[in-house]
């Protein structure tokens, strides 16, 4: 009594307690670091009804969170220094539940705003996150790595296909339909609210990344001088350009070709479902391999065909659409991936990881504009699926090289 058996040894029941609820509290906070942004592409056209917005403008939605998280990143951790990882990472919260909450006024402005205040608040999560997982699971970093991503996909997958439902519903719209979200956001403040009495900097890892992608940094940063950081910052930002498009315009592109509201939202669910799963695939094989090339071009290539796939066979778009998700989730694996591997000690890890984040996110804002741009300007939704089939090609091209077996010189 009192106590339980596990892996060989006794372990007092409070401290199994106390390791569930954090567990608990860490896939809970992950599940709010893309739902609240992905979940409008289901009813844009609502939006775009209400407020007679144009695809550009429409696109704005999406690219907002980006641009913030650009912006936003860099503060995260001087703020873990001032307060502590769990109470900046409440805050983060705060700021999702308070843009969520925002987005009930019934202003075109209000709701540019309140997008751009949850962008802030994933950020936040999105950059001290992990450095958590690390201090208490560094045993365990890519098994519950994976599971807070697969998190993200199954909260934000869920709610993409539940969500043109409810906003069907006279009396939410798609206000409260957004709205439905606060659920999941004040649950997990309140699971998180036990965090707040332990108090942890940030580790060094995690300054220094963000500190080097600080804007008015005094000292030029060394790792940009080489081409092997810039093979791997192209790969992971033209995966997140591709990425970023169709989490935006995915359900709009199905509508036009002849699928419901309601099913589009649903394939927009299996989009960041199928997203997930190669953390779970990948992570344990690629330390085996001799170097990533193959897996780099040929997750790329699978991207692209699935891309097209859409565009010229959409009567397969649930199969286009989870190979889609695969392709940018296993993208996404590798380009972290190369962040490790192509670095020589956690110095350089985090230079590269900063310059790769800050010229990603801002590749990726272009991203929805573009594709709102293009199906402006032609009628239809192939120039967009065409840009994102031509990135998920230089991404192949660009993994021949970030794949190698090389490392980064000494700086």
């Amino acid at each position: 009594m009192g106590f339980i058996s596990g892996l060989g040894r006794v372990i007092p029941n409070k401290i199994v307690a106390s390791s569930f609820v954090l567990v608990a509290g860490i896939l809970f906070v992950a599940a709010n670091l893309r739902a609240p942004i992905t979940g409008i592409a289901p009813i844009l056209e609502h939006i775009i009804h209400t407020f007679t917005l144009s695809n550009t403008q429409a696109g704005m939605l999406t690219t907002l969170p980006l641009i913030a998280f650009a912006i936003a990143s860099p503060m995260a951790a001087a703020l873990a220094r001032k307060i502590g990882i769990e109470s900046a990472i409440f805050i983060a919260l705060l700021c999702i539940a308070a843009g969520i909450g925002l987005r009930l006024i019934d202003s075109v402005w209000m709701l540019y705003i309140a997008t751009a205040v949850i962008g802030v608040g994933i950020a936040i999560g999105n950059v001290l996150l992990p450095s958590l997982i690390k201090r208490d699971f560094a045993a365990r970093v890519a098994m519950m790595t994976s599971c807070y991503v697969l998190a993200m996909g199954i909260f934000s997958g869920g709610f993409s296909g539940l969500v043109t439902p409810l906003a069907n519903i006279e009396a939410l719209h798609w206000q409260g339909a957004l709205g439905v979200f606060s659920i999941v956001t004040v649950f997990s403040i309140v699971l998180w609210l036990p965090r707040l009495t332990t108090r942890t900097m940030p580790d060094a890892g995690v300054v220094e990344t963000n500190e080097r992608v600080a804007p008015h940094s005094a000292k030029p940063n060394k790792v940009w001088h080489f081409s092997l950081a810039w093979q791997v910052t192209i790969f992971l930002g033209l995966n997140s350009f591709m990425t970023y498009v169709l989490i935006g315009w995915l359900p709009n592109i199905l509508v036009d070709a002849g699928y419901s509201q309601v099913y589009a939202g649903v394939l927009h669910g299996w989009l960041q479902f199928a997203s997930a799963v190669p953390g779970f695939v990948l992570i344990p094989i690629l330390a085996r391999l001799k170097d990533q090339r193959i897996p780099a071009v040929f997750i790329s290539i699978l991207g692209a065909v699935s891309i097209l796939g859409l565009l010229y066979a959409p009567t397969f778009a649930f199969l286009w659409t989870v190979l889609v998700g695969f392709s940018s989730g296993g993208c996404f694996i590798l380009g972290l991936s190369f962040i490790s591997f192509r670095s020589q000690n956690a110095l350089q890890a985090a230079s590269l990881s900063g310059m790769a984040q800050s010229f990603g996110y801002s590749l990726a804002a272009l991203g929805p504009m573009l594709a709102g741009y293009f199906y402006s300007s032609i009628g239809d939704w192939s120039g967009s699926l065409w840009m994102c089939a031509i990135a998920s090609l230089c991404c192949a091209l660009v993994g021949l090289g970030c794949g190698r077996n090389k490392v980064l010189p000494h700086f």
